[in-house]
């Protein structure tokens, strides 16, 4: 639930709307395969942390060298101020579209920074256990809106079959099917996952089984809403970039089938965004904390082992969280096509990079132990999203940087 809640989110559904609105239902299997692969690494680090009890940030700091943490940390620092941003611009225009607060850009200023600083303290004041239910009332909502928006759009179920059956890629289709595989589901977030199994305390084969269940069923949701969001902006046709790509297929779908639809699918796109924005205020800062922690002990040898220590209650967890909330801010007044660049640069780096490192880490049977080694097939689909992701990183910032080419 917290991972399709987090990683589902204004880029999925901008990107896919991007998608659909262009080439229709063509692209169905890129967001299925997109949806697999990040299933494929999010299993892999949960794999991991089942066999050693740590997570994968352990794992690389402790099985890779003591450097790694530092190209973590300005990673994490420059990603958690550009995903901050785009998604408080996001929330600010799904607030908009729901309660207009004067003229358009005063009042997606405002609603960015009520998310923003609502995010903050529902995660301060409310642990873990609120966290859970507030993003279960808005993965709930999330979907419920959006499949049924696309539902109701009565859409040619013939030709979705057929997309899935028959797969296609044009030429002047690749940029979009590159979006959707890199746009599905998330990047950084996938760490996230490690911290919240450890709140429920899994361990073992047993933890093992569960993780590869729920994170089924968790891209599963993913995929669906990605075609669901295929299917609905094949209807209509979309001039505008950024996050009012969401105000214009509302607009849209409201002129073809009534307000009512309208209303539905602006409620579920806040709670995509909004859902989205509290799973990475929550979950960044486990980062951060995680990664002093783990500086500490290479310091101490006498310091509190970081799988022992509840990260969320740490003053490095609260002061990273106030800054993830705040600090983006500054960056409000950015065009969303240079948010967007910033974000796809960082993603380019990230995907390969991770699945190399679980390709390393889980193939050393002195380190996993035999039970939770990769065996052929966790290999093979590795190798495939490392390679998938180099490809579609390189050809991603190349169209962003040279798109006249």
């Amino acid at each position: 639930m917290l991972v399709a809640a987090t990683g589902v989110g204004a880029g999925d559904l901008l990107t896919a709307g991007y998608a659909g609105s262009r080439v229709g239902l063509a692209l169905i299997w890129a967001v299925l395969i997109g949806a697999t692969l990040k299933w494929t690494l999010t299993e892999g680090l949960a794999r991991w942390q089942m066999a050693t009890g740590t997570t994968l940030l352990e794992g690389w700091v402790n099985r890779l060298g003591g450097w790694i943490r530092w190209v973590f940390l300005g990673y994490l620092l420059l990603w958690s101020l550009v995903t901050g941003a785009s998604l408080g611009k996001a929330c600010g225009v799904a607030g908009d579209g729901l309660l207009p607060i004067g003229d358009r850009a005063t009042s997606q200023a405002i609603w960015t920074v009520v998310h923003a600083i609502g995010g903050l303290l529902l995660v301060w004041i409310g642990g873990f256990r609120l966290f859970e239910r507030l993003m279960a009332a808005l993965v709930a909502s999330m979907f419920a809106c959006v499949l049924l928006a696309a539902v109701l759009l009565r859409p040619d179920w013939e030709a979705v079959a057929g997309a899935l059956v028959r797969p296609t890629l044009r030429r002047t289709d690749l940029p979009y099917a590159i979006g959707l595989l890199g746009g599905v589901g998330g990047t950084m977030t996938l760490l996230s996952y490690g911290y919240w199994i450890r709140e429920t305390g899994r361990s073992g084969e047993s933890g093992a089984r569960l993780c590869r269940l729920d994170l089924g069923i968790a891209y599963l949701g993913t995929a669906l809403f990605g075609i669901a969001m295929l299917v609905i902006s094949s209807r209509v046709t979309i001039s505008r970039e950024g996050a009012e790509v969401a105000l214009v297929l509302a607009d849209q779908i409201g002129e073809a089938t009534g307000p009512a639809l309208r209303w539905l699918f602006l409620f579920g796109f806040w709670g995509a965004v909004f859902s989205s924005l509290l799973g990475v205020w929550q979950s960044a800062p486990y980062l951060f904390a995680d990664f002093l922690q783990l500086s500490r002990a290479r310091l101490d040898p006498d310091a509190a082992d970081p799988s022992r220590v509840d990260l969320a209650r740490t003053p490095a967890y609260r002061a990273y969280l106030v800054g993830i909330g705040l600090v983006p801010l500054i960056l409000v007044g950015w065009s969303v096509r240079s948010v967007q660049l910033a974000h796809a640069i960082l993603g380019a780096f990230f995907m390969p990079l991770l699945a190399l490192t679980l390709l390393i880490l889980n193939n050393n049977r002195s380190w996993v132990g035999h039970r939770f080694r990769n065996g052929w097939l966790p290999n093979a689909l590795l190798v495939l999203t490392l390679v998938v992701f180099l490809v579609v990183g390189a050809l991603d910032l190349h169209r962003r940087f040279f798109p006249s080419e």
